[in-house]
């Protein structure tokens, strides 16, 4: 197990390459000039030269990326932002604990309203529990994070006046966002365990479990949920990583300083170092959720872990008799 985990990990090298490659091909041909954002539109011609110059905007785009590559791959170096002058690294990891706040926040969000909605669904299914549960999830998916957020503020926060509408503090400013932000993967984890649950009751050993007496919450919860925890615990991760990406949205709208409002004020400012450092580290973090959910999935299934043992033996069979 222990080698399939360090495979993982050294599998995200060429992962983060290719991001980092995308990012700055898209930053490099992207309309606007960094130099005439910091200059102003009343810099002269030869002002905005000199100082395309000074930011090495002027060379080509091979040597560009190959030193950009080698700053962040060799020497762990995300650069300096152009306008604040300061290290993105630093700038992303003094934001980092928001935008982790709010992405944790909305992962259970998820797992504790969208699991029990998809189960209750699926054991009621074509009655009003199921199409109440179904027409939530509709909207889920249905409804921009941002219209929601937006609708969320005017009615708690303008119109009753309960909850903050933006900034930062206690846990009262962490409500609205991840009601926002956890809207959709709510929808996408109650289908999810719906359609899950509905292929496992209907299973023959869920049969023998009701023949021999249990009741119907140990047959639920004993034996048809850890059956069907797989696509569950995929929809989970891919949720944590929509989470990660919708905090662009939701930390703009509400005002929290996260990684996601660094990069979207750093993007109308043509900040190309803040951007592509952002994407970079919310890829990393993503690649490493996905790895925890590859690691859960053999705990939780026993035949993911024994094929893993299983090839492992093998190889040390084939070493063996090679050796």
């Amino acid at each position: 197990m222990w080698k399939y985990i360090v495979k993982r990990l050294l599998w995200m090298i060429p992962v983060l390459l290719g991001i980092a490659v995308v990012i700055f091909t898209i930053m490099y041909f992207c309309p606007g000039d960094p130099a005439t954002a910091i200059l102003g539109n009343s810099a002269t011609p030869a002002a905005i030269e000199a100082k395309r110059i000074e930011m090495g905007l002027d060379r080509p785009y091979m040597v560009r990326l190959l030193e950009y590559l080698n700053q962040v791959f060799l020497h762990f170096d995300l650069g300096t932002s152009y306008f604040q002058n300061q290290p993105v690294m630093s700038g992303i990891l003094y934001r980092m604990p928001y935008t982790l706040t709010i992405a944790v926040l909305c992962m259970l969000l998820q797992i504790v309203i969208g699991t029990p909605l998809g189960i209750t669904a699926a054991t009621h299914q074509n009655g009003f529990a199921d199409r109440f549960c179904m027409i939530v999830a509709l909207l889920g998916v249905s409804i921009p994070g941002f219209w929601l957020a937006m609708m969320l503020v005017l009615l708690f926060s303008v119109q009753l006046g309960w909850l903050p509408p933006y900034g930062v503090g206690g846990i009262q400013y962490y409500i609205l966002p991840c009601i926002a932000n956890a809207f959709a993967g709510i929808a996408s984890q109650a289908r999810q365990t719906r359609s899950s649950m509905l292929e496992v009751i209907r299973s023959d050993y869920i049969v023998t479990a009701r023949a021999k007496g249990l009741s119907e919450r140990d047959v639920l919860y004993k034996h048809a949920l850890p059956n069907a925890l797989i696509p569950i615990i995929t929809v989970v991760g891919n949720g944590m990583g929509m989470m990660l990406g919708g905090t662009v949205v939701i930390e703009s709208v509400f005002s929290i300083p996260g990684i996601g409002s660094y990069t979207t004020n750093a993007i109308n400012n043509r900040d190309y170092p803040i951007v592509m450092g952002g994407v970079l580290f919310l890829g990393a973090v993503f690649s490493l959720i996905m790895l925890l959910v590859d690691v859960i999935y053999a705990y939780v299934d026993p035949r993911i872990k024994a094929q893993y043992e299983g090839q492992q033996k093998s190889f040390r069979r084939r070493k063996k008799a090679n050796g």
